[in-house]
Parts: C-alpha cells; sequence; structure tokens
C-alpha cells in the first residue's frame, strides 16, 4: 500500500498501526477534496461521486498487516466510484483488491461481469483494469495486495474480476469473517501477530477465490494453490468451525475432521503449527469462555455448573479439575477473587 497524506503533510506509514481519516476532519467546503486524496493515497487514483455531503458517517481506518493492507471504509450517502484507464496510468496498476461487504448493498463491475453484493459478500478487484463500484449508504473492509502475491496464473485471476464471492459458506465464509473482524484487532496484535493475520487472509482468499472458480468451470483449480497455503486455510476453517461450536458437547475431533472430511490423523497433524492438539485446542477454548463469563458481573448469579455446561464441559467434577489445572484456581475461588459474589 502506498504511504498515506494528510493534505500539505509528509507521508503517514501504517506499519502495522490504524490511521484512520474523516471528512469532518476537514471543513465542510474541503471534504470532497480532501475524500479524493484520501482514497488516491491508499488504494490509488478513482473518481469518487457521493449523493450528498460528505460528514460523520464517512470514515477510512488503514492499516499494514503483514503483507497485505487493510482498510475499513464506512460511507453515510449513496456513492459511485470509477477507476478509468487515465487512474490506472497514473498508478497502483500493480495492486489487487478484495472487497468484502460489511453493511448495505453494492453493485461493482470489471471486465463486463457484474457483482450484487450483500452484506457478507466478497468480490475481487484487478487494479490493473478499470472497474466501477456503486454503493448505497454501506460499511465495507478492502484487502489491498500486490497481484504477485496471488499464487494463481493471471489468466485465472482475470476469470475471477466482478464476480461474486458468497461469504455465508464455504472459505467464502471463513475468509469474510476474518476481513470483517481484523481492523478491530490490528493494534492489540503486534508486529509478528499482524504478519500471521495477514498471512492466514490472504491464504484464505486464494483459497475463497480458486474455490469459486471451480464452481463455474467444473475444475479442480483449488489443487493449484501451494499446499501451505492451503493448510493453513484450512487450519483458519478448522478454528473457525470450534469457536462456533464450543458448546456442543459432541464436538470431537472425531466430528471436527468428519466435517472438514479429513482424517482424524490428518487433522492432529495440522495442529502441530499450534503447539497443541485438537482436543487440547476445544478444551482451551472451552476454559477460556468459561473464565471470560465467570469475571462478568452481569452473569454473577449464573451457576458455575450452567457456565461450564453452557460451553460444552457438562461435568462439574470435571470441569473443576480442568479449571483449577489450567487457572491454579477452583472456579468458584477464581469468581471470588475477581470481585463477582460465588454462585455455585
Amino acid at each position: 500500500m502506498p504511504a498515506v497524506r494528510r493534505p500539505g503533510s509528509t507521508p503517514i506509514r501504517c506499519n502495522g498501526v490504524t490511521v484512520v481519516f474523516r471528512a469532518d476532519d476537514v471543513p465542510p467546503c474541503s471534504r470532497a477534496d480532501y475524500w479524493h486524496h484520501i482514497v488516491g493515497e491508499t488504494v490509488g487514483p478513482h473518481d469518487v461521486r457521493v449523493e450528498g455531503p460528505f460528514g460523520h458517517h464517512d470514515r477510512l481506518a488503514v492499516a499494514d498487516v503483514g503483507p497485505v493492507a487493510v482498510g475499513d471504509l464506512s460511507a453515510g450517502a449513496p456513492a459511485e466510484v470509477r477507476r478509468t484507464a487515465r487512474h490506472v496510468r497514473l498508478g497502483g496498476s500493480d495492486l489487487c483488491k478484495v472487497h468484502v461487504l460489511a453493511a448495505g448493498r453494492g453493485v461493482v463491475e470489471q471486465d463486463g461481469r457484474q457483482a450484487s453484493l450483500r452484506p457478507g459478500d466478497l468480490v475481487f478487484v484487478d487494479l490493473s483494469r478499470p472497474a466501477r463500484w456503486a454503493m448505497s449508504p454501506m460499511r465495507a473492509v478492502a484487502v489491498v495486495f500486490p497481484r504477485d502475491l496471488l499464487p494463481l496464473h493471471p489468466d485465472q485471476a482475470a476469470g475471477l474480476t466482478g464476480v461474486r464471492i458468497a461469504g455465508d459458506r464455504g472459505a467464502g465464509a471463513v475468509a469474510s469473517s476474518l476481513a470483517l473482524q481484523l481492523p478491530r484487532q490490528v493494534d492489540g496484535a503486534g508486529v509478528e501477530g499482524s504478519v500471521r493475520l495477514g498471512t492466514a487472509l490472504l491464504d484464505l482468499l486464494t483459497v475463497a477465490l480458486a474455490s469459486r472458480l471451480d464452481g463455474d468451470t467444473g475444475g479442480s483449480l483449488a489443487s493449484s494453490v501451494p499446499r501451505a497455503a492451503k493448510r493453513r486455510a484450512l487450519l483458519m476453517q478448522v478454528l473457525a468451525y470450534i469457536e462456533a461450536r464450543l458448546g456442543d458437547a459432541d464436538l470431537t475431533p472425531a466430528a471436527v475432521a468428519a466435517a472438514h472430511h479429513v482424517s482424524v490423523r490428518s487433522l492432529y497433524s495440522l495442529f502441530e503449527s499450534q503447539e497443541t492438539t485438537v482436543a487440547g485446542w476445544i478444551r482451551h477454548r472451552r476454559l477460556e469462555r468459561c473464565r471470560r463469563d465467570l469475571l462478568d458481573p452481569g452473569q454473577c448469579q449464573v451457576p458455575v455448573s450452567t457456565v461450564a455446561a453452557r460451553w460444552g464441559l457438562p461435568s462439574p467434577a470435571h470441569f473443576s479439575r480442568a479449571f483449577r489445572a489450567a487457572y491454579g484456581l477452583a472456579p468458584v475461588e477464581y469468581r471470588r477473587l475477581a470481585g463477582s459474589p460465588a454462585s455455585r
């Protein structure tokens, strides 16, 4: 991502820290020019036409996240954005962008194709060619990265522009979820954490794009994605699957493996990078959810056994032993020392 400039200032480099721009940072008479400038410095030159005045709803937060740059954009009025051949010549032509819609509606056009987006959906845009966005008042996350980092042949990538990728199933759902959460995680992740998050997101986007093209062609393009990227993307899918089902007492390594069409042995191999086992990860996340609820003053009257059962740990004796092993105190003692009245 190019350096970001405020009008009349030297470039600001994000370097893992979120930089926030708001239209009302400047007087009303200057806001249109200011917004064009900010958009141009973050994702390259574009024409931006807004149906109404710029105001406090118009906000852009940008950050470098490892190999990608992430922009979190909110707009309070309908807008049309165009990137023309002239804009391409001016700069930014070696970049790609995945647009993930968080709220609102939108249409993205490129290469004669048109993607109508609902919240959660994704669309791939190659910034080396003209494109058009028509958006309602909305919030969206843009993930920008050099085209060379996408391990797909240029002809394959060209077949994906202007194509809607559903954000409610498969790799598209996991990539969408991570992209939409990422802006809130950057500042607390640290440099190494940001690199891991950005790499994981790029892997997930790669698999989601390849899977979408496979669906159109009936081919096996996903097999051309590097094995390491596929493994990292699969791990993120598995982690998301586990997180969504921690309250299910029947959540076991075998169930997780079956849901992802891999063997239990392969699943355990996948978790070697986490320095724990699948069962260990499930237990850790369940205990963390329980610990969080025990610290919540709003749940101080909820019995400890109810908290444990809520997160897939129905045996009070087993839960108490596991909790003490993890945190050094029995659950009731932990809650009391944290300042909440104990409720058995």
